[in-house]
């Protein structure tokens, strides 16, 4: 793991969701920052401004003052214009939704965060890539069981022509709208091309996590169970693709869908994140 000087120039880009969400953690973590490093801060208006910001950071590191769809949106943008791999990503959770950053070795509080920021290490992650260009940091499920913020399915990025308007369109987030609680679905997963579950067997739900051993992603299917719990089903790979009727599927806190297929793959060590160093 690399670590950081506090020499090192900071952008600090705070998400407008964490000013409006809670301005005095926003506060305390811009002078927690300012006090030991050299910090220029951005307040960007909205997702158009926001990846401005970032495809004008130079030489600074970028830190993400919001919550997961922040901290998403910046890495769906970095991807997108392939520089992921050659940035390190801060993020001090700031907002409603923080389970994706906690989940990947951040402190959910803004002091320690913001610490971690100055004083930690960089952790090389696995991202899962998806055949539209979309990615999943954390975990993938199908069916999505709950009612979250839906985003548009994302789209490929278009090239430096209208650099910002994909990134509007397909990362904007629209008003929480009601996901129904669908009943067994019939899909068929392949994990490396081998089928591990078929359309004949009903499955109550699939998950896929990035990071398993190996640069593997760690799939679990939960087929129906009549009687007696179904025993889970479950596979590791680096490619997998699900195929059946029109399904949603859960992205970390993004609803996408419907699609009638959808295949995703590990790319190993695909970004960096800073993480408190071993104490």
């Amino acid at each position: 793991m690399a670590t950081f000087a506090t020499s090192d120039q900071l952008l600090v880009i705070i998400d407008p969701a964490a000013r409006k969400t809670d301005g005095e953690s926003v506060r305390i973590v811009k002078d927690v920052l300012s006090a030991g490093a050299t910090t220029k801060v951005c307040l960007p208006d909205g997702p158009e401004e926001f990846a401005r910001v970032l495809s004008r950071r130079g030489s600074r590191r970028p830190v993400v003052v919001g919550d997961d769809g922040a901290l998403i949106r910046a890495v769906t943008f970095l991807h997108r214009q392939r520089e992921l791999a050659g940035c390190v990503l801060s993020v001090v959770p700031v907002g409603g939704s923080l389970g994706v950053a906690h989940a990947l070795g951040v402190p959910t509080g803004a002091v320690a965060a913001a610490r971690a920021v100055l004083d930690g290490v960089e952790r090389r992650l696995d991202l899962l890539v998806d055949d539209s260009d979309g990615v999943v940091l954390g975990a993938l499920r199908i069916p999505p069981l709950a009612v979250v913020p839906e985003t548009a399915e994302p789209v490929a990025a278009r090239g430096w022509l209208r650099p910002y308007q994909t990134l509007v369109r397909s990362l904007s987030v629209r008003p929480a709208q009601a996901v129904p609680r669908l009943g067994p679905a019939r899909l068929r997963v392949e994990v490396d091309g081998r089928t591990v579950v078929d359309l004949d067997q009903p499955v109550e739900g699939i998950s896929v996590t990035p990071g398993g051993r190996g640069g593997l992603a760690e799939v679990e299917v939960r087929p129906l169970s009549v009687g007696a719990e179904a025993t889970p089903v479950r596979a590791a790979g680096r490619t997998v693709t699900v195929t059946g009727a029109d399904f949603r599927y859960r992205a970390d806190v993004t609803v996408a869908g419907p699609v009638r297929r959808r295949t995703w793959r590990v790319v190993e060590g695909a970004w960096g994140l800073t993480v408190p160093g071993a104490p």
